[in-house]
């Protein structure tokens, strides 16, 4: 299943972490992990946030690949299933005309 992470970094501990300079090898193990077919960076409610879109072939994903961003930049997590165009189209053919 195509799934939208949205991960809200904790200021203090992302500051420590870009301070240490290890912020780039942490992005590139913990988006590595994750396979995605995209992935984006911004700040959103006044935090630093990532986007990543991946395939969730299991929930059972979920601990191994969340984990390190609770533990290491604090980070506030959501999941959300999520479409691609060809998805919604394949869905909206299912649909019997009401």
């Amino acid at each position: 299943m195509r799934v939208l992470l949205q991960a809200h970094f904790d200021t203090d501990k992302a500051n420590e972490i870009i301070s240490s300079g290890t912020m780039p090898k942490l992005m590139q193990e913990i988006v590595g992990a994750f396979k995605p077919e995209a992935t984006y960076f911004t700040a959103a409610g006044g935090v630093r946030t990532m986007f990543l879109v991946f395939d969730m072939q299991d929930s059972a994903q979920m601990p191994p690949l969340t984990e390190p961003l609770f533990e290491k930049l604090g980070a506030e997590v959501d999941y959300s299933p999520v479409m691609n165009t060809e998805d919604l189209q394949k869905g909206l053919s299912q649909l019997q005309a009401g």
